[in-house]
């Protein structure tokens, strides 16, 4: 009986110092300068809001003059916003000169890579490689890019980089360029982390599962699809059946409303928890159905993934015909 005892006040123990160990903050951060990418909506706007009023100096892209304007409207005058589309090179250099005479010997505490799209999720053999491209191109070449170029700034800091990849890049439940990107990203975090070690640079990535935001607009995602299935040649529509389409869609917004987070505020509560923590972590999983279900699965044996991802989808028609 003394040895339960025991061990339940060990584990108690081991939880009390972890949970006292992770509240510790790093001191005097106030005036930093931070760095996020895709601030137009979603995550990443609400992160430069959140920053700007923590006393960060904050330096927020956006991809539109719009949603620059919009940032700007209603945050301080300490906030700086910045045109960038994270696909365009020779932009991506001139932003991060423009940084560095900005944060001269200082340097820059805190990446944060959020710009992100979607892409067409549909069925590989519905697809062509410009499908693939875009989402690959801005999701893991742009963010390659723009951490390369900001890595000196961080490196004279020794801050932190901040990845937002998915739970879509721990386990691929459909067809497109998106999870094919984002498993890249978990790759170069991977070895980023490691590589930076050495130079007091933590690095960190956030895998949000399924969220409300303008990437996974439900209409927007069916409009794409639908003009993808419209295209088809007769015989991958044959062997699909005129009727997979409408069920295929029925079937995603049944698993939508199921997964949906509609509070975004917990990616951002990691962002913050990720460049302010004195020991920030090594991965951070968020929203309900990312702890409960796509993580947990992520884990198990492809067996077990197939069976459970396989019993979402529609049968084809050319199952029907065998």
């Amino acid at each position: 009986m003394l040895l339960y005892v025991l061990l339940f006040l060990g584990i108690i123990s081991l939880w009390w110092h972890w949970r006292a160990r992770d509240r510790m903050k790093v001191e005097n951060l106030t005036g930093k300068y931070i760095f996020i990418t895709g601030c137009d909506t979603g995550f990443g706007n609400m992160a430069a809001k959140v920053f700007d009023k923590k006393g960060f100096r904050v330096f927020a892209t956006c991809l539109t003059e719009a949603g620059a304007k919009e940032l700007k409207a209603v945050t301080s005058k300490q906030l700086q916003t910045v045109l960038l589309d994270v696909r365009d090179s020779d932009s991506v250099k001139k932003v991060a000169a423009w940084v560095k005479a900005e944060v001269q010997s200082e340097g820059l505490w805190g990446l944060v890579n959020n710009a992100g799209i979607m892409g067409p999720s549909a069925p590989t053999d519905w697809l062509n490689i410009e499908h693939f491209r875009e989402p690959i191109e801005v999701n893991l070449i742009g963010l390659i890019n723009v951490t390369i170029n900001m890595l000196p700034l961080i490196k004279k800091a020794k801050g932190r980089i901040v990845n937002v990849s998915s739970v879509g890049g721990r386990l691929a439940f459909s067809g497109g360029g998106y999870f094919a990107s984002k498993f890249g990203v978990e790759g170069f975090n991977d070895s980023l982390r490691r590589d930076m070690k050495a130079f007091g640079v933590k690095v960190c990535c956030i895998q949000p599962g399924l969220f409300k935001t303008a990437l996974s607009n439900p209409a927007r995602v069916l409009k794409e699809k639908q003009d993808i299935w419209n295209k088809l040649p007769p015989d991958i529509k044959k062997q699909y059946g005129e009727e997979y389409f409408q069920k295929d869609a029925a079937k995603k917004e049944k698993l939508s409303k199921i997964c949906l987070n509609k509070d975004i505020s917990p990616v951002v509560q990691c962002m913050e928890h990720a460049l302010t923590s004195l020991h920030p972590h090594t991965h951070y999983i968020v929203g309900k159905d990312a702890k409960l279900f796509w993580n947990p699965l992520s884990r198990m044996p492809a067996v077990i993934q197939d069976f459970i991802l396989l019993r979402n989808r529609v049968e084809l028609a050319f199952s029907h015909a065998k």
